[in-house]
């Protein structure tokens, strides 16, 4: 599950690249603060994608 989710971020972050790169070249705020938050999510993604794997492992080694 996580080679697709690695995958995944890995595109938006392509993604991301690519409008503040496009932002530089027209001198658009806009564009940048789109890149901004297409990286800020891929980074939020993975932050949680890890808390989750590590809560849910945490949860399945209590017995009840």
């Amino acid at each position: 599950m996580l080679v697709p989710i690695l995958i995944f971020d890995v595109a938006l972050v392509a993604w991301s690249l690519h409008l503040m790169q496009q932002a530089v070249e027209d001198q658009e705020f806009s564009l940048m603060l789109a890149g901004f938050l297409v990286a800020a999510a891929a980074a939020a993604m993975l932050v949680v994608y890890f808390l989750m794997g590590n809560c849910i492992a945490h949860l399945s080694k209590i017995s009840y």
